[in-house]
């Protein structure tokens, strides 16, 4: 018995996201609710921060389809805690625009707008990677949400690298859906502007939205009726920024007709509102009032559409545009009933503040990546690139801020053998390799909270904080050896060795004189047993309890490596630069 809908394996849920996003973005909701339901088990199994982020996205989205914005609210901060703990990336830019763009449906500005910012951050950083879907997603997400926000330059910039992006991945309808959306911002932000007397620039905006309307018609895709709609609508609209009145009225009538009868409720409230703006300026140009009446009617429908579709910006938009319209009419009235509308929706907070939030989007974003830069540039001061451990500064500060004498410290310098021999017979990137691998053995062999450092060249430095010499003397043996057994034949012919020197700084019992050696000292000492291992054949660790002809337990000296009794090679031909 078939007790409900199928459910989604979790394997395919990132198939399942790319449906439920297409499916957000369409005016009927049905088959968003319908997939959300198929995939919410799965959803709600994952343990991965990743889709407990999505899951909890999706479930607000559900909230305000079914008109429940207490548990919109909540969805989204949930949504948030998870996305705490994801890494940086494109995918968690995707997240985090999609959040942007329910909060903006929602009618949050101030959340929406600091989402945008998290969300924009990861775009543009290291962090984004190559070009992906996710990639263009998120600028896709981020396109819509700042355009609902009123940031209309912001917008367009977004979509534009969407479409670049789109552009060299194998995905028609990706690049089709995004040069759509590219045209459709050029051609909103060409309309405000030659409402503001910008009218030169807003003329080559509408020209680049009619150029890439174009190009989509000319790609090898077959889009949804509805999407077709939109892009003629779109070009009619540029053509009317563009100043050709004339050819835009008959395209955008017919277009019109289309969607009276076929498009879907936001659908036909956008034609409206595109076709009234057009005749607003055709009524002007010819004196002619039946098409400003005509503009009125228009304009009120368009209200009533985007009123019911919850897009309260446009819905916004056609109340002002009504009291400004009623008002050249020689309407007062009127005007004055669409002006009291359009303030007590807007609320003086959200006018008010929209210029400061734009540059305060700028601002933040700019602080975020300069802080990023610190950050970075912090990191290579202390970071070693080639190894990824700590560098010599790192490793002298560190030890500069431990207190010796409060217990056992332990230092250990570590050189690799021969290292001149390796650079000269293979090559500086065998090299490279090679140290490398040796840093990757270090970490893997050292106790909880000993630290590895790279301190110049081939030399190491591991750092054993309570650790007494008998102790370090253990730990550094096990790690000689696994050097030793190490598989080094893909990059050199012979193996790969190392030899170590240990010095130990007691702990100084309460009551005794601090006498205790500082830690340039305590190095100094280790850096002479170094010295004394290499003397006495290599491949060996030496401290100052083991005598010079004292081998360190389970150490056997083999033919390539000379006993204390035939120290024949000089100790400093393995060092290299620092």
């Amino acid at each position: 018995m078939n007790s409900g809908p199928a459910r989604v394996a979790s394997g395919d849920l990132t198939a399942v996201l790319w449906r439920l996003l297409d499916a957000s973005s369409r005016e009927d909701s049905t088959a968003f609710l319908t997939l959300l339901d198929d995939a919410d088990g799965a959803l709600a199994e994952s343990t991965e921060p990743r889709w407990t982020a999505w899951g909890q996205a999706f479930t607000a989205r559900r909230a305000l389809i079914e008109s429940d914005p207490e548990g919109a609210a909540e969805a989204v901060a949930a949504a948030r805690e998870a996305l705490d703990k994801c890494p940086p990336s494109a995918d968690t830019a995707l997240t985090l625009a999609y959040l942007a763009h329910v909060e903006v449906t929602a009618d949050h500005f101030d959340a929406a707008m600091l989402l945008a910012v998290d969300a924009s951050l990861l775009t543009e950083g290291p962090n984004a990677g190559e070009p992906t879907r996710a990639l263009h997603q998120a600028h896709r997400w981020l396109s819509l949400s700042l355009s609902g926000l009123d940031l209309e330059e912001l917008a367009v910039s977004h979509a534009g690298r969407g479409h670049r992006i789109a552009a060299v991945l194998p995905d028609l309808a990706d690049q089709w859906q995004m040069l759509q959306l590219s045209a459709q911002q050029h051609a909103e932000l060409a309309q405000t502007l030659r409402r503001r007397g910008d009218s030169e620039r807003a003329r080559a905006l509408a020209a680049v939205a009619i150029a890439q309307a174009t190009e989509a018609r000319e790609m090898a895709w077959e889009p949804d009726p509805a999407d077709a709609d939109l892009l003629d609508v779109v070009q009619a609209w540029a053509l009317n920024s563009s100043d050709d009145l004339d050819g835009a009225v008959g395209p955008l009538r017919r277009v019109r007709r289309r969607v009276q009868e076929h498009g879907g409720l936001w659908l036909r409230a956008y034609t409206d509102l595109v076709l009234a703006r057009l005749l607003v300026r055709v009524a002007r140009r010819d004196e002619d009032e039946e098409y400003g009446e005509e503009a009125i009617g228009l304009l009120v429908d368009a209200a009533g559409g985007f009123v019911a579709s919850g897009d309260r910006r446009r819905y916004r938009q056609c109340l002002l545009e009504l009291g400004q319209n009623s008002a050249d009419l020689g309407r007062p009235a009127e005007a004055l009933h669409w002006l009291e509308a359009y303030r007590a929706d807007s609320g003086r907070a959200h006018s008010r503040s929209r210029e400061m939030w734009a540059e305060m989007f700028v601002r933040r974003s700019r602080l975020r990546e300069a802080e990023r830069q610190a950050a970075l540039l912090r990191r290579h001061a202390l970071e070693d690139p080639l190894t990824g451990l700590g560098n010599r500064r790192s490793a002298e500060r560190r030890l500069g801020a431990m207190r010796l004498g409060d217990e056992p410290l332990s230092l250990a310098v570590v050189d690799v053998d021969r290292f001149k021999k390796v650079n000269d017979e293979a090559s500086h990137t065998h090299g490279d390799a090679v140290l490398r691998r040796v840093a990757d053995l270090l970490r893997e062999h050292i106790r909880t909270g000993d630290e590895v450092y790279r301190w110049a060249g081939d030399e190491f430095l591991v750092v054993l904080p309570t650790a007494t010499e008998a102790q370090a003397v253990v730990v550094m043996e096990r790690l000689r050896a696994a050097v030793a057994a190490a598989d080094w034949s893909d990059l050199i012919p012979g193996p790969v060795t190392v030899s170590i020197g240990v010095a130990t700084a007691p702990a100084v019992d309460e009551g005794q004189p601090a006498t205790v050696v500082g830690w340039k000292a305590l190095f100094d000492t280790a850096d002479l047993h170094l010295f004394s291992a290499k003397r006495s054949g290599r491949n060996r660790v030496r401290a100052p309890g083991a005598s010079a002809g004292e081998e360190p337990s389970g150490h056997h000296p083999t033919d390539n490596h000379p006993t204390d009794d035939h120290p024949t090679d000089d100790p400093t031909d393995d060092e290299a630069p620092a």
